[in-house]
């Protein structure tokens, strides 16, 4: 794979308490202005997202990618596959707040598939996901993957 360069710009205006911020993808332009505030971030969303939240898609984008690439790699394609990502942030004595777990929950409908070779494809996209490797530097990552028919 191609090295990966992807840009961000975020504009905040005032105190962190009271100001308010908005962030837009400065490579793609995929998106702009979504909105964040410290109120909207530790309490109700209020319609806005937060860098946890931005943090889930991500981690949960990634996960979905590799483990479609591991299934078709085991010729069994998947047909369909949602994955959603739960981001934890927490006080940690003496270090301030940190993400200390993201979650994934994964459901596949890969025909021809085994609980087997689809644990496999699942530990290996875990293994090769950019954004688990980076989460388990200071986090857990924990992985609920089920297959249906």
């Amino acid at each position: 794979m191609p090295r990966i360069v992807r840009e961000a710009d975020v504009t905040w205006e005032g105190n962190v308490a009271r100001g308010s911020g908005t962030i837009t993808a400065a490579t793609s332009g995929a998106f702009a202005g979504l909105p964040y505030s410290l109120p909207t971030r530790i309490g109700a969303a209020e319609g806005k997202t937060s860098p946890e939240e931005l943090l889930a898609a991500a981690h949960a984008g990634c996960f979905a990618m590799g483990l479609a690439a591991e299934l078709a790699g085991a010729d069994t394609p998947v047909e369909r596959l949602d994955v959603h990502c739960r981001v934890t942030m927490d006080e940690v004595e003496g270090k301030g707040h940190l993400v200390v777990d993201s979650t994934i929950t994964a459901r596949a409908v890969a025909p021809g598939a085994t609980e087997e070779s689809f644990a496999t494809a699942v530990s290996a996209a875990d293994e090769g996901c950019p954004f688990s490797t980076l989460i388990k530097a200071s986090a857990t990552v924990g992985i609920d993957a089920r297959l249906e028919d």
